[in-house]
């Protein structure tokens, strides 16, 4: 049991260094993800992790593997698509989905572009898909950093995002400051998103931040309870996901998000709230 569950976190640094990314990452991720969730934005994460394509794809083509680089050029791209789409919002009868659709789709040519034209398709696969079993020290520094703040961030915002998410309309009326609640999230779904295509790459740092909170989603009503079971939907993934991936010599990426992924069927199956199961002998119950 002890070489199947631990030893290749105690036998290989690589191994313990992607452990502590994969929960830095479920700690900011996951509740990040739950509250896109309740807000019905989960589309708006996949979106940002587009959008930030081509900052990191130029800083990665000037500067190299640079943590540095890539993540001042991934943040400086995903603001800029967060402003650009509110701006066209306020300014147009086009809805937040609609200019985000918009620009994302912009971001994502620019940067497949650039990296088509200046780069390789090695630099592609890097950025989109990430190196988790790379992580080194400075990786691990700066995912506990977005972590950290991410959670004091969500502390200080918890009362207008939960009212905003349920009632948008009556924290409007009491002056809530709703909109600077929401851009101030939107800069957190940035901010995990740019710390977690380190380790996972641009498509998989959203498939961490959506899947477990889709899962809890499918288990409970009560938003302390949600979040819960979401960052351990995220800490259960990366750890399971890791050992797969060593034990079945498989990408360590896909292996991460497939477990969350096979988590999230299951909870659609079996979950209390809202899963097939329970619905079905809801049905027969009622029909009886």
């Amino acid at each position: 049991m002890y070489e199947l569950l631990w030893q290749p976190f105690a036998e290989f640094a690589f191994m313990r260094h992607a452990l502590v990314g994969c929960l830095a990452l479920a700690l900011g991720c996951a509740p990040v993800g739950l509250f896109l969730v309740l807000r019905r934005m989960s589309l708006v994460g996949d979106a940002m992790s587009h959008a930030i394509l081509p900052g990191a794809a130029i800083a990665f083509i000037a500067y190299g593997l640079s943590l540095t680089a890539m993540s001042i050029g991934g943040l400086l791209a995903g603001i800029t698509v967060i402003l650009a789409a509110g701006l066209v919002t306020r300014a147009t009868q086009l809805q937040e989905d609609a200019s985000f659709a918009a620009f994302y789709l912009l971001s994502l040519s620019v940067g497949v572009l650039i990296v088509s034209k200046w780069g390789s398709n090695v630099d592609l696969m890097h950025i989109l898909f990430g190196t988790v079993l790379a992580v080194d020290d400075t990786a691990l520094l700066f995912l506990a950093g977005v972590a950290s703040i991410t959670l004091v961030a969500l502390a200080l915002l918890y009362r207008p995002l939960v009212v905003e998410s349920f009632d948008p309309d009556f924290l409007r009326s009491m002056g809530g400051g709703g909109a600077w609640a929401h851009f101030a999230f939107l800069i957190l779904v940035v901010l995990n998103l740019v710390a977690g295509f380190q380790a996972l790459g641009t498509l998989m740092a959203v498939g961490l931040m959506m899947l477990p909170a889709a899962s809890a989603r499918l288990w409970a009503k009560d938003l302390t309870v949600l979040m819960a079971i979401a960052l351990a939907v995220a800490l259960v993934s990366g750890y399971t996901g890791l050992l797969v991936s060593y034990h079945a010599d498989l990408p360590s990426g896909p292996s991460i998000i497939l477990t969350a992924g096979l988590i999230y069927l299951a909870s659609l199956a079996l979950g209390r709230n809202g899963g097939l199961l329970w619905r079905l002998r809801a049905r027969e119950h009622l029909e009886a």
